[in-house]
């Protein structure tokens, strides 16, 4: 995960891209299997981690036990950093995010939720990076999807989404105001939403 503040990033543009660079080198260097030996110690170190290696092994290189009877499993993609597009910023699972957030009460969902992951994602200077680095420009599909619990999310329809659980707090749609200094959270409009199905306290 790389977080930046916007202004430090509108005033060290080549930089922050130099960092997105590294960032997307280095998990394209974790996907391969012939480094993770190394990357291995790297995470166990007390730094980070702070793990004996035994314990990270499995799946991150040794096949894993899920602690049942089925015997352990070598699963090559348990762990991944770059293949499948996972360490793209991907305005889905962004919006994805945002409608948790509201769905358990953390945020209120934004109004204008375009501007707010265009301003966070950044996906022009992603697109740069990979330009510098001569990679493909892949962009997941925008396609309806499910998660584990089934249930489908449509990018282009994200309050039906939230509204489609049985288990969902009260939530309000909120237009950001993301450039107000002196209140940079929300503007005062609010728009208040209870779910038509049920609601958890």
């Amino acid at each position: 995960m790389l977080g930046l503040r916007e202004d430090w990033s509108e005033k060290y543009p080549k930089t922050h891209i130099a960092l997105v660079k590294a960032l997307i080198q280095a998990c394209e260097y974790c996907d391969d299997r012939r480094n993770r030996e190394e990357v291995l110690a790297l995470l166990c170190r007390p730094e980070y981690l702070g793990t004996d290696p035994v314990f990270t092994r499995p799946g991150f290189i040794d096949p894993y036990q899920f602690g049942s009877d089925q015997p352990p499993q070598q699963m090559l993609r348990f762990n991944q950093f770059y293949v499948d597009n996972a360490n793209f910023p991907s305005r889905g699972e962004a919006l994805w995010i945002l409608t948790q957030f509201a769905r358990w009460g953390i945020a209120p969902f934004p109004k204008n939720w375009i501007e707010v992951i265009e301003r966070v994602r950044r996906l022009d200077l992603y697109w740069q990076a990979v330009e510098q680095l001569n990679l493909p420009k892949n962009e997941p599909s925008r396609q309806p999807f499910a998660l584990f619990d089934g249930v489908m999310f449509d990018l282009d329809d994200p309050i039906s989404y939230i509204n489609s659980f049985d288990i969902c707090r009260d939530y309000e749609i909120t237009e950001i105001a993301l450039d107000a200094l002196d209140n940079p959270v929300a503007s005062p409009v609010t728009s208040p939403v209870t779910n038509p199905v049920a609601t958890v306290a």
